[in-house]
């Protein structure tokens, strides 16, 4: 017999209407568009995407399934959760199709290898359904598997993720549905008053469970919320995504943050407040540039410095003619040499603006603004410009995780940091451990630090290209 769940949401969470409905969803993704701009990465393994009402975390969850309809995926595994809890492990809702104002969605068995049916009436929730309607705008033809996570300790977690990655094929996307912080005295989680610039404080405490989300380590993610007690609701269902991806990474994977908003930015009132976050995660090589976007930004950075050499005015000229990817805001660094002399070396790790204008902006630092040269800007002869452009920041538990030649890295301890680039140990001839102890000295620290609990180490990747004087 075949069991058709209508879901409780519609008229509830979002319109019963299909018209109504449809409406909100375009509404939402062009509000995502406006917020965070044009350029999409792509191959994406993974997602983290928000499940509060269309009205509240739409947009932010917009910035996932616009991604989606980019590239098509040939199956969703949604991991959600029964927020009133009573679940222990994983297990598949006792329902062949779920009914939405969209149509009915069929609820493929693929990833059911291993795990229970339960009642659908005992999980209902809108941590799954309130996925479908964006799902059936964004990939209508994907085929949709909804496993609902429960309480699991580590060895459960890691058998769950041992048969999902078994499963796995390429078209598989993974989508944890999970809301972060749950601010207000409706949730018994005040720790600071929410006159108390609660925004920004919010935003912060936010900023180190998506970090700790981005180690793509689940043990590291789930420590750093006990210390934080931090409310995100769907702990469970994100552990398992990131223990998962572990066994999928191949080459690396990197979270990329797609938006971030609360409630409380959208109704004005932060004694109650939902966070949401939009999260990625995606092969090394969806970073690079093609070629011809990176003649675009190596022409900007030439054509900056021979203005500035000729004019002496400070003048960035942004790159011309290259693809929507240059709108994105990237770690970047510019590197100026002269034959083995190093001129100027300047760069961010996320990005102030479009890689079009801030690699021009970065050139011109770079020129004048490195204390610890002579100004490139002065320098007779042809100068040399190399461009480093970076991966997103992946913490990691301790040293083992770092590559030398391979990996950059970036060491955080209280007000010192400091970062140095992957081919600075290609260039040194350094082993991993040489490059931590000089990147420790550099944060103006000891090799000690290395040790210490509260240091924060990051590694990164990079994609490195020139252009001889």
């Amino acid at each position: 017999m075949t069991r058709v769940h209508s879901s409780p949401f519609a008229g509830q969470w979002y319109p019963a209407e299909a018209g109504e409905l449809e409406r909100l969803l375009d509404e939402a993704f062009e509000r995502s568009r406006q917020r965070t701009g044009p350029f999409l990465f792509r191959n994406g393994l993974g997602f983290v995407v928000p499940h509060a009402g269309p009205a509240y975390s739409g947009t932010v969850a917009a910035a996932v399934y616009r991604s989606l309809a980019e590239e098509p995926p040939g199956h969703v595994v949604v991991l959600g959760f029964p927020h009133r809890g009573g679940l222990s492990g994983v297990a598949l809702p006792d329902a062949d199709w779920v009914a939405t104002p969209l149509g009915e969605v069929r609820l493929a068995r693929e990833f059911a290898a291993g795990f229970p049916l339960v009642d659908e009436e005992r999980v209902c929730d809108h941590s799954f359904e309130i996925q479908l309607p964006f799902l059936q705008k964004a990939a209508p033809e994907a085929r949709v598997t909804a496993l609902y996570v429960g309480s699991m300790d580590a060895a459960e977690r890691a058998a769950a993720a041992d048969r999902l990655a078994a499963a796995w094929r390429p078209g598989v996307v993974f989508v944890a549905s999970s809301d972060f912080t749950h601010y207000g005295r409706g949730f018994g989680h005040v720790p600071f008053p929410p006159e108390d610039a609660a925004g920004g404080r919010l935003r912060e405490l936010d900023s180190e469970c998506i970090e700790a989300a981005g180690s793509v380590n689940a043990d590291l993610f789930l420590k750093e919320l006990g210390e934080r007690r931090a409310t995100v609701c769907g702990f469970d269902p994100v552990a398992l995504l990131l223990e998962t991806l572990r066994r999928l990474e191949g080459e690396g994977l990197y979270q990329s943050q797609l938006d971030y908003q609360t409630s409380g930015e959208i109704t004005g009132d932060f004694r109650h407040s939902v966070s949401y976050a939009a999260l990625g995660y995606y092969p090394r090589a969806a970073f690079d540039l093609d070629e011809a976007d990176r003649e675009a930004l190596l022409d900007s950075a030439r054509e900056t410095l021979d203005r500035l050499r000729g004019t002496g005015q400070r003048e960035a000229v942004p790159a011309r003619n290259g693809s929507v990817a240059l709108t994105a805001r990237r770690g970047v660094f510019v590197t100026l040499r002269q034959g083995d002399e190093l001129l100027g070396c300047i760069g961010n790790t996320s990005g102030r603006g479009p890689l079009a204008k801030d690699v021009a902006d970065l050139a011109l630092s770079a020129a004048l603004d490195d204390p610890r040269f002579r100004p490139a800007a002065k320098t007779e002869g042809p100068i040399d410009i190399e461009i480093s452009l970076l991966t997103p920041l992946r913490r990691i538990a301790d040293r083992a995780g770092f590559c030398a030649g391979r990996h950059g890295a970036l060491l955080k301890l209280g007000s010192h940091a400091g970062l140095l680039l992957p081919q600075v140990a290609s260039e040194r001839g350094w082993n991993a451990d040489e490059f931590l102890r000089t990147l420790a000295r550099k944060s103006r620290l000891g090799p000690e630090a290395l040790e210490n609990p509260r240091a924060r180490l990051y590694r990164f990747e990079a994609q490195v290209f020139g252009r001889a004087g």
